[in-house]
């Protein structure tokens, strides 16, 4: 009946509401059923409510290309130092490539398995989802290139130029044939398709030239060669001209004609193809093989997924597309005309000419070594008395690190646990563990074999870690172990006494230093014993089911997370100050973003710092309209997750592994510890709040879902939140007489 209902006011309100207007100014079904009816219906609220919470989200992966975008308009910043924009552009294309092989493809794979599924938040079906990333993604490439041609003209100045044949002389020109001749013909392996030579594997996000092709019959060929090679340089400088430089994929596209001089050029192009990269890591519990092994079978079907992006660096023919189309197995709308080189990773080496012109860079940050630790006295009696945080990457891990290897040494130490789901290729924290090994220590590791695209370096990781003597689990079936977890098991005068560390960031002494993160180390025995707990569920394949101060997923994140937020609900209604903040990287729980719709519409007051995606939209009237989003983009990645609830001395606060999506709330172990120390919890405040401030690299979404930019009129100008931060560290580190770690 509601939907018969609906439909008809439909049509008979659909000329007026045909033009373009925002959400607010569109005729709700509860206002046309009053005009046209004069009286309302239950099953209408119920209507109005849905449609209304439809008005607040936003697609998940037109959220998340948002959020790419925003990385490449650093590349085009100019308050960014130049050579950190070419940075920039390389991240954008690196973080667009996983974006396919991963999202773009699992997507696919829905698509193909059930055409009719549709997503929770905007009712997208999965074509349809494919179809407007693939316009966004278009869109997004030419200004990509606008940005990039751009860099370019601003690097000439600098003396660097990437050029083509048409710039060069005729001398030019000869030397850089005589060098293709010499020394990039010969390492070549130029094919052509045909019955008895087939179309070619081409792997992942490597360069080819394809050319078309007609021999003397008039018979059409498709020629390929592969470009990426070890045995000779991607960027080729001119001798004539130091600092202009060639790919040398133009250089075999340029000479594709004396790779195949039986036959005529007709069409060219350098292409990359993009893989599926979405293996089913569940189907390991399902083979006969020990798992492990059955991960690397898994991690090698992974490079041969089916495509799910062509890129083109010029323009074929309709009929070439065609055949490229149907011979990858692909639809044309996947195949993308790139005006950029297809590969950016050789800005990498541009920055290197220019190493010395240190005005093109940011100035030097190194971490500082945290004022609440005595680096000549032990750790632990440290830790013993007070709580510590750590703040990447302004504090350095190198305690954390010193820590481990303390208690590697330490007589009272009974055992060391630790969850590990991305390390170094190098890891000292590996080290640490090790040493506790040999040391006699019980070392319970769990390493996730399924972080994605660390799956291998996690397999030699649990090698090296088994061979040590360190007992090794691998996560549990359906479940991926997320949390970052460390617990000291001490024994003192025959008690037991836990040191535990928790996390928002993964042990990895490499990203401690890119990405922004928090880490407690608590000698707090009540979190101690909760940790204890969480291990031994984890050590018989199992998760825990309640705690009283930690919050674990799957069974007690999302619901405390809930119950807190109605806690926040609560007060508001009763007259009192309600509030939630959060610092996230992703919103995409459904459950958690509708009590927040419902918490903004009972008056919380609601402050979140969303990196990426964002399925909420703020601002909306009687929605919306007490939710504050913002998101940073800067020189270091926000990695930190902080939740906030309520607000003066009943505020509760906690650092996290979890964002606020599903895949973190229920469909993994994660951790989230509650901060009891008043001097953190002020250090936090602080962060958090210096982060709402930041009007240089903080962009505030509209309630269209737009981010937009923002200025506060700070006294000084533009707020930095992340320079901020690096400043007051320096700032301790000094008053201190504390000195660079690095």
């Amino acid at each position: 009946m509601a939907k018969f209902f609906s439909r008809l006011i439909s049509l008979l309100l659909r000329k007026e509401n045909r033009q373009t207007k925002t959400a607010e100014e569109q005729i709700n079904p509860v206002q046309s059923y009053n005009l046209l009816f004069g009286r309302k219906k239950d099953f209408m609220d119920k209507q109005v409510n849905k449609t209304n919470d439809a008005n607040c989200f936003t697609n998940r992966e037109l959220s998340w290309l948002q959020f790419n975008e925003r990385c490449l308009n650093e590349a085009g910043n100019p308050a960014v130092p130049l050579a950190e924009r070419l940075t920039f552009a390389s991240i954008f294309q690196t973080n667009l490539d996983e974006f396919f092989m991963v999202r773009v493809g699992s997507i696919m794979d829905q698509r193909d398995a059930d055409p009719d599924y549709r997503e929770n938040k905007t009712n997208m079906t999965s074509s349809e989802q494919i179809s407007a990333i693939l316009r966004r993604v278009k869109a997004l490439e030419k200004k990509k290139a606008k940005i990039y041609e751009q860099l370019m003209g601003e690097l000439e100045p600098k003396g660097i130029r990437i050029i083509n044949f048409n710039k060069l002389s005729k001398q030019e020109g000869e030397l850089l044939e005589k060098y293709f001749d010499k020394n990039i013909a010969p390492y070549l392996s130029p094919m052509v398709i045909s019955k008895a030579q087939p179309f070619p594997f081409l792997n992942n996000k490597e360069l080819y030239a394809m050319v078309m092709l007609k021999n003397r019959n008039d018979k059409q060929r498709i020629g390929i060669v592969p470009c990426t090679n070890s045995v000779f340089k991607r960027l080729i400088e001119i001798p004539s001209r130091p600092g202009n430089f060639m790919l040398s994929e133009e250089l075999i596209l340029h000479f594709a004609s004396k790779l195949y001089r039986k036959y005529e050029v007709l069409e060219k192009t350098i292409i990359r193809v993009t893989r599926n990269a979405d293996i089913d890591t569940e189907e390991a519990y399902d083979e006969e093989l020990e798992y492990r092994e059955a991960m690397e079978h898994l991690i090698k079907q992974r490079k041969r997924l089916n495509p799910v992006r062509i890129e083109l660096s010029r323009e074929l023919s309709k009929g070439a597309r065609a055949d490229l189309s149907k011979l990858l197995k692909t639809g044309l709308s996947h195949v993308i005309k790139v005006d950029t080189p297809l590969d950016l990773k050789f800005v990498f080496q541009l920055q290197d000419y220019l190493r010395n012109k240190p005005e093109l860079f940011f100035d030097k940050r190194s971490p500082r070594q945290s004022c609440q630790l005595n680096a000549k006295e032990k750790l632990i009696p440290q830790i013993e008395k007070k709580d510590v945080l750590l703040s990447y990457p302004f504090n350095d891990m190198k305690a954390f690190i010193r820590l481990l290897h303390e208690a590697a040494e330490d007589d009272s130490v009974v055992s060391i646990k630790m969850t590990l789901y991305r390390v170094a290729e190098r890891s000292k924290i590996i080290e640490a563990l090790v040493e506790a090994a040999e040391n006699g220590k019980e070392v319970d590791v769990l390493i996730e074999l399924r972080a994605r695209f660390d799956e291998e370096n996690n397999i030699e990781m649990s090698r090296r870690l088994e061979y040590a003597g360190c007992n090794v689990i691998y996560g549990l079936p359906g479940l991926k172990v997320h949390s970052k977890l460390c617990l000291i098991t001490r024994k003192i005068n025959g008690e037991v006494s836990y040191i535990t560390q928790i996390g928002t960031g993964n042990y990895n002494e490499k990203t401690s230093k890119l990405y922004t993160d928090l880490s407690l180390i608590t000698a707090n025995q009540d979190i101690g014993a909760e940790g204890a707990k969480v291990f031994g569920a984890l050590l018989m394949g199992e998760t825990v089911q309640d705690m009283n101060h930690l919050f674990v997923a799957p069974n007690c994140l999302q619901n405390r997370i809930l119950e807190m937020m109605d806690d926040e609900i609560k007060k508001a209604k009763d007259g009192k100050e309600g509030y939630i903040g959060a610092k996230i990287n992703s919103l995409t729980d459904k459950k958690i973003i509708k009590k927040l719709i419902e918490a903004s519409k009972a008056g919380v007051k609601i402050e979140l710092i969303v990196r990426g995606i964002c399925c909420l939209k703020p601002g909306i009237p009687e929605q919306t309209d007490n939710i504050t989003i913002i998101s940073i983009v800067g020189r270091y990645l926000e990695h930190s997750r902080i939740y906030r609830f309520g607000k003066g001395e009943e505020e509760k606060i906690y650092i996290a592994s979890a964002d606020f999506m599903t895949r973190n709330t229920v469909r993994r172990v994660e951790i989230g510890v509650p901060i009891y120390d008043e001097g953190i919890k002020n250090r936090i405040r602080h962060i958090f709040d210096t982060g709402m401030l930041d009007d240089e690299k903080g962009k505030m979404q509209s309630r269209e879902g737009l981010y937009v930019d923002r200025d506060l009129h700070h006294e000084g100008g533009k707020l930095n939140s992340q320079e901020i931060f690096f400043r007051e560290a320096y700032e301790e580190a000094e008053k201190a007489g504390i000195t660079a770690t690095d």
